[in-house]
C-alpha cells in the first residue's frame, strides 16, 4: 500500500509538506514555514507539527525540495533535527538552503544533493524525475514519483504562461509524457484557482517597468522578493537599456543575487553593476536601486529609507519607488504605512493597486485545466491552498471529466491510501502548527498567546509586599507598579486608591488564618481586577508578589 500524508499546506497558505510512504519507506516533499498571524504575538515562525515522523525517522530515504521559497524550505532546519536524511534540490534551491542552515547553525548530516530536470534517479523503492516549472523563483521543479503502486505527479508551485529575461518555462512536454505513461494521481497547486484565464506574461510587466524607467527624472527604487531572480534580471536589463547603473541593496537580496550570479542565472555587466557605497558618484537620473521591503518588513532597506534611517539613501522629491510584488494578506497595514511615509518624503510610489507592476507565479484556471489535460490523471488531489481553494480546484477537476470519487479533497493529517490502482481516504495522523519564538520550539501555545494578548491590550499591575513570618505584620509595601496600563504621573490617584484596596484585603485576613499568604494573594487579584474594571473599564493582568521574612 502506498500512502500520501499532507503535514502542511492543505487548508492554509504556507507550511507546505507532504509525506509519501510505501510500506516502510518514505520520502518528504518540501518542508515549509509560514509567518505568524496577527494574534501570534512575539512569534517568529510557524512550522508544521512533525511529531508523526519521529517513530520513522530512520525510514526516510530523502527530503525533496521543489523550489526555494520559505513556504517550501523554511522549516528544513527544524526537520533535520528529527530526520537524518539526504536533501535533494536544484542548484539555486540548495544555494539558499545552505545559507539558511548556516543562519540556524544546523548541518545536513546526510548531505545536500543537487538534482537536475530530466535526470531520474532511484531513492529507496521510489524513482524520482524532475520537470522544470515556471514560477516566481528560478530553478523550480515539479516531481514525477514512480512508486510500486503507480506514478504520482506533484506540480510544485507553477504557472504555464511564458516567462522572459531568465525566467523558467514550464516543461509541458515532460508533463505530457507522464500523462502518456499513466498518472495514478496528480497533486496540483491550487493557490490561484479563484482567478479565471491565464497569468499575465512577464512581457507585460517588462513594458510597464520600461515606461516607469523612461518617465522618471530621478532615482528609481524597486522593492521585490529577494528570491525573484528573473525579476531582478528584467529590471537590470531595463536599467542598462536606459543608461542607468544597477545597485542591489539589502542583505537577503544581495545573498540571493550572489548565488544566482555564481550559477549563471543573473548576468549584470560589470560596468552597469555598482555598489551602494558609490550611489552618490552618479546623477540621480542614472541610478536604479533594487532592494527588499515590498511587504513592509520593519528592518528592510525600504522601511529604513521610508523612516529616514538608511545610511546611504535619503528619499526626496524626484525619486520613484516601485513595489513590484503582490500585497500578502496580513501585511497590508505595514505596506500602507511605508507607502504613506514615502509620499510624505516627496517620492512617487507605484504599487499593484495603481499599476501592473507584478505578475503572479501561480497558475490561473486555464493553466490548471491545461495541467489536467497534459497529465490525464486517474486521481486528482488539490494541494497548496486554503480550504476554499481546494474545493474549487476539485470542482474544476470534475468539470474536466475526472470522476467525483477520484477527486480527493483533503486537509492536513488526512491519509490518502492507494491499493490496486484505487485511492481512498484512510485514517488521520496528528498534525498542527508549532510556534517558534527565539530558540524555543513549541513552548509557546494557546495559553501563552492568550496571556501575551492580555498584556498587550490591558497591561500589567504588579503588587509587591513582605510580611514578618512570626507576627504577620506588613514590613514592606504594598508597592504597586504598572506597565502598559496607565501613565502613572497622569492618573496617580488610581494607583493610590489601589493601594488602599490592597490594605483593606490584608486587614480582612487575620494572621491566624490558615494559608493566609495564598488567600491574600488570591483576594488581591480579585479585588484589584474588580476595582480597575469599575473605575477605568480595563482588565490588566494582576501579579501579586508576596514574601514572608
Amino acid at each position: 500500500m502506498m500512502r500520501l500524508i499532507p503535514l502542511g499546506g492543505l487548508g492554509e497558505i504556507g507550511l507546505n509538506m507532504m509525506l509519501v510512504e510505501s510500506n516502510d519507506s518514505r520520502i518528504i516533499v518540501d518542508a515549509g514555514l509560514m509567518f505568524p498571524e496577527d494574534y501570534m504575538l512575539g512569534v517568529d515562525y510557524v512550522i508544521p507539527d512533525m511529531s508523526c515522523l519521529r517513530p520513522h525517522k530512520d525510514g526516510v530515504h530523502g527530503i525533496v525540495l521543489t523550489h526555494a521559497h520559505e513556504d517550501h524550505i523554511g522549516a528544513l532546519p527544524f526537520l533535520l533535527k528529527h530526520v537524518n536524511a539526504p536533501v535533494f534540490g536544484t542548484p539555486f534551491t540548495l544555494g539558499l538552503v545552505r545559507q539558511k542552515l548556516e543562519e540556524f547553525e544546523v548541518t545536513a548530516p546526510a548531505g545536500l544533493h543537487t538534482i537536475f530536470p530530466g535526470r531520474p534517479f532511484p531513492l529507496g523503492p521510489f524513482t524520482l524525475d524532475f520537470m522544470r516549472v515556471g514560477h516566481s523563483v528560478v530553478d523550480g521543479v515539479g516531481l514525477a514519483i514512480d512508486t510500486p503502486d503507480g506514478l504520482i505527479v506533484h506540480t510544485g508551485d507553477f504557472k504555464i504562461s511564458p516567462g522572459v529575461n531568465g525566467g523558467m518555462i514550464t516543461d509541458t512536454a515532460h508533463f505530457a509524457r507522464c500523462g502518456d505513461r499513466g498518472v495514478l494521481a496528480l497533486l496540483s497547486d491550487s493557490t490561484n484557482v479563484e482567478r479565471e484565464g491565464s497569468t499575465v506574461p512577464d512581457t507585460h510587466l517588462g513594458e510597464t517597468l520600461s515606461r516607469i524607467v523612461a518617465g522618471s527624472p530621478g532615482r528609481i527604487i524597486v522593492a521585490l522578493f529577494a528570491s525573484n531572480i528573473a525579476r531582478i534580471q528584467m529590471i537590470a536589463d531595463i536599467a542598462q537599456a536606459g543608461g542607468r547603473k544597477v545597485i542591489i541593496s539589502g542583505r537577503s537580496i544581495e545573498a540571493s543575487a550572489e548565488i544566482a550570479r555564481s550559477l549563471g542565472y543573473l548576468k549584470i555587466p560589470r560596468d552597469a553593476d555598482v555598489s551602494m557605497d558609490r550611489v552618490r558618484d552618479y546623477p540621480d537620473r542614472e541610478v536604479v536601486i533594487i532592494t527588499t521591503g515590498s511587504q513592509g518588513e520593519p528592518m528592510s532597506a525600504l522601511a529604513r529609507m521610508a523612516t529616514g534611517t538608511h545610511k546611504q539613501i535619503r528619499i526626496k522629491k524626484g525619486d520613484t519607488v516601485v513595489l513590484s510584488s503582490k500585497f500578502i494578506p496580513g501585511n497590508e497595514r505595514a505596506i500602507a504605512k511605508i507607502i504613506d511615509n514615502l509620499f510624505r518624503l516627496g517620492a512617487e510610489v507605484v504599487y499593484e493597486k495603481i499599476s501592473e507592476i507584478h505578475v503572479s507565479g501561480h497558475a490561473f484556471r486555464d493553466e490548471l485545466r491545461q495541467m489536467i489535460q497534459l497529465t490525464r490523471p486517474r486521481h486528482f488531489i488539490p494541494i497548496h491552498g486554503e480550504y476554499r481553494h481546494l474545493i474549487l480546484h476539485g470542482r474544476l477537476a470534475r468539470e474536466m471529466g475526472i470522476d467525483e470519487e477520484r477527486v480527493l479533497v483533503v486537509e492536513n493529517g488526512q491519509v490518502i491510501e492507494f491499493q490496486d490502482g484505487v485511492g481512498r481516504l484512510g485514517g488521520r495522523v496528528p498534525t498542527g502548527r508549532v510556534l517558534i519564538d527565539g530558540k524555543g520550539v513549541g513552548d509557546v501555545g494557546r495559553t501563552v498567546l492568550k496571556e501575551r494578548r492580555a498584556l498587550s491590550e490591558d497591561g500589567v499591575v504588579a503588587v509587591t509586599m513582605a510580611f514578618d513570618e512570626a507576627t504577620g505584620i506588613v514590613v514592606y509595601g504594598p508597592e504597586i507598579v504598572s506597565r502598559g496600563f496607565v501613565f502613572e504621573t497622569e492618573t496617580g490617584h488610581l494607583l493610590q486608591d489601589a493601594h488602599c484596596v490592597v490594605i483593606e484585603v490584608v486587614e480582612d485576613v487575620t494572621p491566624e488564618t490558615p494559608g493566609r499568604i495564598d488567600k491574600i494573594r488570591a483576594r488581591i487579584q480579585t479585588a484589584l481586577r474588580q476595582y480597575f474594571l469599575f473605575t477605568i473599564g480595563r482588565r490588566p493582568v494582576i501579579l501579586p508578589f508576596i514574601m514572608e521574612l
